[in-house]
């Protein structure tokens, strides 16, 4: 059986509302780490998202401007290389830079994150700047960014360190944010940064098991902290291996709002990394915890 293979999706967890209740708690004592996927923008109506609300729109997108040939024209890693082996880096760089240098909609999950007290980490994986916008207006914050960047063995680092105004900073600067936003697959503000390519993830791959491509502040930020997956599906190898590698010696115990049928990869990975499921449309599960934190 393939990812495609999909599974029942009855929820096993015999008490929702309980499991609501942990997380509530969990994020009120700092011990959460979200961690945000392009699924989120799934809850904006396709005409009020100008960006690609995940891989296989963002591949799409990319075909329109320079056709990949059939056979990978779903595959996004896969069509960023054929762009940037073809038409230069520069021409997928400004591609990215085209698609996704876009003003937003905030959808209730990008609000209710930027709205937290002060979450030690938020991780987000895709490619645009609408929680860096709202955590940015936020004139009372005291928070960061950490960017990864494309073919890093090239350029000799793994990340860049960002100020909230877009400066970068050296990385001693994240110890003092009160938030730190990791952005492990870059992000189109303020330096046009992606990891996005197949050479792209073949440097960060070869090396991230060991955990070198891991900011060390993130990994001290992690330490004893449960995950919380909202808008992420696992099932590409990649996703899956990026989600196990940024949560490794965290807590053992996490969670991740998926509704519907999961692939057979998909329930296998939750289930080797003490995942749990919660079987909920994303917007709900958001309110619901909102609710149970009393508001945020």
């Amino acid at each position: 059986m393939t990812d495609t293979a999909v599974l029942d999706s009855t929820d096993t967890s015999t008490d929702t509302d309980t499991i609501i209740a942990d997380i509530a708690t969990a994020l009120k004592a700092r011990g959460v780490v979200p961690y945000l996927g392009p699924g989120a923008f799934a809850l904006l109506p396709e005409a009020d998202c100008p960006i690609p609300r995940n891989s296989l729109e963002l591949a799409q997108r990319l075909n329109a401007k320079v056709a990949a040939p059939g056979r990978i024209r779903s595959q996004l890693t896969a069509v960023a290389q054929f762009i940037e082996s073809r038409r230069h880096r520069k021409t997928l760089d400004g591609i990215l830079n085209e698609i996704f240098k876009r003003e937003v909609p905030a959808t209730p999950v990008h609000a209710w994150l930027a709205a937290l007290p002060a979450p030690p980490m938020i991780v987000d994986v895709w490619y645009d700047n609408t929680l860096e916008s709202l955590l940015t207006a936020d004139a009372g914050r005291s928070w960061g960014q950490i960017q990864g960047l494309s073919h890093p063995q090239g350029v000799g680092e793994w990340v860049k360190y960002y100020a909230p105004e877009g400066t970068e900073v050296e990385a001693a600067a994240a110890s003092g944010w009160e938030t730190l936003l990791y952005k492990p697959s870059g992000s189109a503000t303020p330096a046009g940064n992606y990891l996005i390519s197949d050479s792209d993830f073949v440097e960060i791959l070869t090396e991230i098991d060991i955990q070198t491509p891991i900011p060390a502040v993130v990994q001290e930020r992690r330490k004893d902290r449960s995950f919380l997956y909202l808008g992420c599906r696992f099932d590409q190898e990649i996703q899956r291996t990026f989600a196990r590698q940024i949560a490794k010696r965290s807590s053992d115990r996490h969670w991740a709002v998926i509704e519907g049928e999961l692939s057979k990869n998909e329930a296998r990975f939750l289930e080797l990394q003490n995942i749990t499921r919660i079987d909920l449309p994303l917007d709900e599960a958001v309110r619901r915890i909102s609710e149970a934190m009393g508001g945020n």
